[in-house]
């Protein structure tokens, strides 16, 4: 997988075995088969384009969504917070495109695993499909069933739910998790949240803590230096808990 670079910054996922076409002229098949990262092509209307290797965030910006996806600022507070890393082992519970699993898979590696629940079978599809493209196939698996009907993994390093009413299975999450497993859940709503946080504590989750995470750009102009008018506010609230 490849991904071109135009001069205005406009990123193009392409493929090997098709010519590529844009506003800005034609690259050859050819010259695209044979196209390393760090190289330049230039199109038949003398336009640069330069050839990178996509990380997880250029992927994910290019992919087929079909359906909303976390954004960058909670993906980020759901791996700071529970600390997962290289051979963890991770549920993930509302797949939508598999926008968060694609970044849990990009972390845990080839010694860790995601387990990802999606009950629709359409982003089931959606999911495997970018999951495939992006290589991590052997790494996550997407399961195209009702997380309510019974988690089928144990020795769990953290579940992620994204769901409706994500509190219907704490209590088996509890018991899926390793001993300072964490779970974690996202939620648009205050209602969703503030009963996430109360049926946790009844089934013993500890260090419960709910986070909005809200960012806000800083623009550099001649004149000087500011918070951007515009910022990235709610989103969803996040709440945490561990098995401890």
């Amino acid at each position: 997988m490849k991904i071109l670079i135009d001069e205005r910054g406009k990123k193009y996922l392409i493929t090997e075995n098709s010519e590529f076409h844009s506003d800005l002229g034609i690259i050859s098949k050819e010259d695209i088969a044979n196209a390393e990262a760090g190289v330049s092509l230039k199109t038949h209307l003398d336009k640069e384009f330069k050839v990178i290797k996509p990380n997880v965030n250029d992927y994910i910006d290019l992919m087929d969504r079909r359906c909303s996806i976390l954004i960058q600022k909670d993906i980020g507070t759901v791996i700071a917070q529970t600390g997962i890393g290289s051979g963890s082992k991770i549920i993930d519970a509302g797949t939508g495109a598999g926008a968060i699993a694609l970044n849990f898979g990009n972390i845990v590696g080839n010694s860790g695993h995601v387990y990802s629940y999606e009950i629709r079978e359409d982003f089931a599809e959606v999911a495997k499909k970018n999951v495939m493209s992006f290589g991590l196939e052997n790494i996550i698996e997407i399961k195209n069933k009702d997380i309510k009907e019974g988690i089928d993994e144990n020795n769990i390093d953290l579940v992620f739910l994204d769901l409706i009413k994500p509190y219907e299975i704490f209590e088996d999450v509890y018991e899926c998790l390793n001993l300072g497993g964490y779970l974690a859940v996202y939620a648009p709503y205050i209602d969703q949240i503030e009963t996430s946080y109360k049926i946790a504590k009844k089934i013993n989750f500890v260090n419960l803590n709910i986070i909005e995470t809200l960012e806000r750009g800083i623009e550099v102009r001649n004149q000087g230096t500011r918070p951007k008018t515009r910022m990235v506010g709610h989103s969803g609230y996040l709440l945490f808990g561990r098995k401890l």
